[in-house]
């Protein structure tokens, strides 16, 4: 068996469910063997993995269930990469070749010989994949008890059952309103009985216990916020708190793997593209120009839900919201992604150079200071200074 991975000098994993089809090749990129790896059998994967040469790299795609798997190949000497599967995808497309498992690890065993590494991602450690089980979790917890409201709602509708001493059913005095209807079902407009009464008490149970668990990963996270500084850093920022803060440091990983906050921007989908060719048509607005989607969308959302919320509090934010959209009259969508854009390049500056946030950057050293122009903003104006709206980008 030594003999037979002699000339190996990287290979291929098409991942499953419950196996990998496997393809090696010597350092001229011919195929020198290939193996079926079966994951049910976690000692017999683990023995079969210890056979392979050491220190060699192996490719797979960033899909479904990689994580485990990288981190075997890791303990056992090897070096797993990561490909992106969109790119892989259009680079069997542009061949022409069929899809199977096989030719699947053909391919991807192809990609170590390529002269840039155009197809790698970023292989985020075990920690990092940690908070964002945590954070990932938390969202669809939230999700079953935003549906399980809805719920009840519609089973309210549903049997004439109506609540007016607040617009907030699952407040304080909302929950005891469930909990003393739960008991025996009797409301203003009658009495609920048989499954309706069964399914309200279901439904109520359930959207406690999801309570409980958000509770309990709102105690984990407020822990954290108390030991990592970068957290703190980050929940000082206008328009993050304790969510979007843990958000931002999962979904990011580590901010040295990117090149600048244009990088982070666009691993963001917050950067702009266009699609334009050929002439432009003057009686007519530039085509293109819009978001990219393939990237971390979780990124995204937590960037724009910060932008809500930096507009809301106010100063150079609001100011630089109002600019874009005349006052919050128009194109408010492209409003809050300029914002989420700035607080990219904020983000960026806080976490690479480990600086706390301020509302007013200082200056660059050796710069002079910045005449007031009619362009700046006079005192009680409440226009932006674009001073203070750009000194994020500095």
């Amino acid at each position: 068996m030594r003999k037979q991975y002699a000339s190996v000098a990287y290979g291929g994993m098409d991942v499953h469910l419950n196996f990998s089809q496997v393809t090696f090749r010597d350092a001229e990129g011919k195929v020198v063997c290939r193996e079926r790896l079966e994951h049910l059998d976690r000692e017999g994967l683990r023995e079969q993995i210890r056979r392979w040469p050491r220190g060699i790299g192996m490719v797979l795609e960033a899909s479904y269930g990689w994580g485990w798997l990288s981190d075997e190949l890791a303990a056992a000497g090897l070096k797993p990469q990561l490909s992106n599967c969109y790119k892989v995808d259009r680079m069997r497309e542009a061949r022409g070749m069929a899809k199977t498992n096989a030719k699947d690890a053909d391919l991807l065993s192809l990609l170590p010989a390529e002269a840039t590494r155009w197809w790698e991602v970023w292989r985020a450690p075990p920690a990092v994949r940690d908070r964002r089980e945590w954070m990932r979790y938390r969202s669809d917890v939230v999700g079953v008890q935003t549906e399980t409201k809805n719920r009840i709602h519609a089973l309210f509708h549903r049997q004439g059952v109506f609540y007016e001493e607040s617009t907030d059913l699952f407040g304080g005095r909302g929950r005891q309103f469930l909990l003393a209807l739960c008991e025996d079902g009797r409301h203003a407009g009658g009495v609920l009985e048989g499954g309706a009464l069964e399914a309200l008490r279901g439904l109520v149970d359930l959207l406690m216990h999801l309570r409980k668990q958000l509770t309990m990963v709102a105690k984990h996270l407020r822990g954290q916020l108390e030991r990592d500084p970068l957290i703190r850093r980050l929940d000082e920022i206008p328009g993050f708190g304790l969510i979007l803060s843990h958000t931002m440091v999962s979904e990011i990983g580590e901010i040295g793997r990117l090149r600048s906050h244009r990088a982070l921007a666009s691993y963001a989908c917050l950067a702009p593209r266009s699609w334009d060719t050929g002439e432009a048509d003057p009686t007519r607005a530039p085509l293109g120009r819009h978001l990219g989607d393939r990237g971390n969308r979780t990124l995204k959302w937590a960037f724009i839900e910060a932008a809500h919320g930096a507009v809301k509090s106010g100063g150079k934010w609001r100011a630089l919201f109002d600019r874009v959209t005349q006052g919050g009259k128009k194109n408010t969508g492209r409003g809050y992604i300029k914002v989420a854009r700035e607080l990219v390049t904020v983000v960026f500056v806080v976490w690479s150079r480990g600086v706390r946030y301020t509302e007013t950057p200082p200056t660059r050293p050796g710069s002079r200071p910045r005449r007031r122009t009619r362009k700046d903003s006079r005192p009680g104006t409440g226009q932006p200074c674009h001073a203070m709206v750009h000194a994020a980008r500095r």
